[in-house]
């Protein structure tokens, strides 16, 4: 039985794929913990470099400061956005409307981040990618 190694903590942050530098966030956060940032920095960019756009990215960090870390697609919001044609949502997205999705740009968009959301199946998935959206003053046309 292997033993685990101690945890020291646990950090999430965000970043652009295949382009993590020194720079914040991974820099402060990183560095805070003792962990050399090289090391992940170029592990991140190697794993990531086929990829586009803001990646979720979790970090454990144990004792003896090495690191494992796990990173999920593209944020929903920054797909919504692209499918849109925006650069960002709305101040006030209840009163302003800045774009309009479809139902069709809805579902490719939920079947994308649906392994990423705690969605059981494609419906729950559009359900969520509609209220983000919502959320962001973009209207979703039935």
């Amino acid at each position: 039985m292997a033993v685990e190694k101690p945890v020291k903590g646990r950090v999430k942050f965000r970043v652009t794929a295949g382009k993590a530098t020194p720079a914040p966030p991974v820099g402060s956060i990183l560095g805070a913990q003792g962990v050399n940032m090289m090391d992940f920095i170029n592990a991140f960019n190697d794993q990531t470099r086929e990829l586009d756009g803001i990646l979720n990215v979790k970090v454990t960090i144990y004792e003896d400061r090495t690191f494992t870390f796990a990173y999920k697609g593209e944020t929903g919001a920054s797909r919504i956005l692209k499918a849109a044609g925006l650069a960002k949502g709305s101040g006030v997205p209840n009163k302003t409307k800045v774009g309009k999705l479809t139902k069709a740009q809805v579902t490719d968009l939920a079947e994308a981040k649906l392994k990423d959301t705690n969605a059981t199946d494609l419906a729950g998935a559009e359900k969520i990618i509609a209220g983000q959206a919502r959320s962001m003053g973009i209207e979703v046309e039935d």
